[in-house]
């Protein structure tokens, strides 16, 4: 495996992680909302990676021009929404109960924590990587 290949892989993860980071802020910022354009609450959206599709060796897979992972789609959770009674609220139902979006906070953020360090990580193996080039450089001047 050459070096553009090992940034391929890292910058791959980094862009599904930053856009795992925006769905789930966007969960987040919608965590009250009980109104959407298509009516109803807020419904939960998941990001689902995939490694990017290879054939072949091993080798060929490490080889590969598109190495990495991919954004397979985003995914509306399916889980019916909370019903909170509030009687008071413009969207309550005759008996008074609101649908509430099917957004966990203590979830999203987890699942934050988990996206910021898989960033990390890919931000540390660039880093190797930019490292482990400069140190056969340095060789190859000396």
């Amino acid at each position: 495996m050459d070096a553009t290949a090992a940034y391929a892989i890292s910058a791959s993860g980094l862009r599904a992680q930053r856009l795992r980071m925006d769905v789930i802020a966007a969960n987040l910022a919608n965590a009250q909302s009980t109104r959407t354009p298509e009516g109803g609450p807020y419904r939960r959206h998941e990001v689902v990676l995939e490694a990017q599709p290879t054939s072949g060796t091993f080798e060929d897979a490490l080889n590969s021009s598109n190495p990495g992972v991919r954004v397979a789609r985003i995914v509306a959770d399916d889980r019916p929404p909370q019903l909170v009674f509030d009687p008071g609220h413009p969207d309550a139902d005759a008996k008074g109960y609101v649908a509430m979006p099917n957004v966990n906070v203590v979830t999203e953020m987890v699942d934050m924590m988990a996206a910021t360090r898989a960033y990390e990580a890919n931000v540390a193996a660039l880093n190797a990587t930019k490292r482990l080039l400069e140190a056969a450089l340095e060789i190859g001047r000396s």
